[in-house]
């Protein structure tokens, strides 16, 4: 399903679950410390996935380690995003050369619980989300609109090294399995400027809601 929403430059690979010949690196084990089975059963098959990816663009498998905010620390040369939610895992990755910014996201297909799309959306997005609730119920636009701002943040704080809080971008799904985000929050300040905008893509299947962006645009 990944691949579907994500541009050919672009290396996917997912599980339903956990994949029982999964390993992890000492560096990986030490990093995750004490864990509970489904912790590290979730962190190792994500790693897998991850591994695949990296497989798909010739490299080597290499630890994949936590860094700032436990964002994972990707080869040189290499953008890359993880993504799990229950009964599924994911990452994708790409030659830095070919993508600048890459996020996925993956969440079940329900609705939001109570009170958070309030806490997520600004003002004009839950507008946007009653319209499309009522044109197309079937798809839980709430848990959409999460998701695209989860796979927003993925991919701009690796670029930025800088906080995208919900309100800091603007998210506009359509029922064609597209979305755009918008950039609100203040440029860094960075010798290479950050994508200010972002397209992206999304779809709902198995009961699984995935949304990802890659962008290449330096603007």
């Amino acid at each position: 399903m990944i691949d579907e929403i994500l541009p050919t430059a672009v290396l996917g690979a997912e599980f339903f679950g956990d994949e029982p010949d999964a390993w992890l690196f000492p560096e990986e084990r030490a990093a995750l410390g004490e864990a509970g089975e489904a912790r590290r059963r979730e962190y190792t098959t994500v790693r897998h996935c991850a591994r695949r990816a990296l497989g798909g663009l010739g490299l080597a498998p290499a630890p994949l380690l936590p860094g700032v905010r436990g964002a994972p620390r990707w080869p040189d040369g290499v953008v890359g995003s993880m993504t799990h939610c229950a009964g599924y895992r994911a990452a994708a990755a790409a030659h830095r050369s070919d993508v600048r910014a890459l996020g996925i996201d993956a969440e079940p297909h329900a609705p939001l619980p109570e009170g958070v799309l309030e806490f997520i959306a600004l003002p004009e997005e839950s507008s946007h989300v009653a319209g499309l609730s009522r044109h197309t119920p079937e798809v839980h636009w709430d848990r959409l609109l999460f998701c695209a701002k989860e796979a927003v943040y993925k991919a701009w704080f690796p670029a930025t090294h800088t906080w995208l809080g919900f309100d800091g971008a603007v998210i506009s799904p359509a029922p064609d399995g597209t979305f755009h985000a918008r950039v609100l929050a203040p440029a860094p300040v960075q010798q290479v400027p950050a994508p200010r905008e972002f397209d992206g893509r999304w779809l709902v299947r198995d009961g699984f809601l995935l949304a990802g962006v890659a962008s290449s645009a330096l603007v």
